[in-house]
């Protein structure tokens, strides 16, 4: 499974590394971004809250 974050609906709020860590960092444009490694089993569970925390409904987990 991979996480992926819709650039164009981020807000930059910041809630998705603040959850999952490992999975999501903020760029220099001040938007989210996934890592782009298959996640791990422990980082699944994290990716998905993250996803459904997200006010913008931004994150998706494939």
């Amino acid at each position: 499974m991979k996480a992926c974050v819709d650039k164009e609906l981020c807000i930059g709020c910041g809630l998705c590394p603040s959850i999952a860590a490992e999975v999501f960092f903020m760029e220099d444009d001040g938007k989210a971004k996934a890592v782009e490694a298959e996640l791990a089993d422990g980082q699944i569970a994290q990716a998905e809250d993250a996803a459904s925390s997200c006010p913008v409904a931004a994150i998706t987990i494939e």
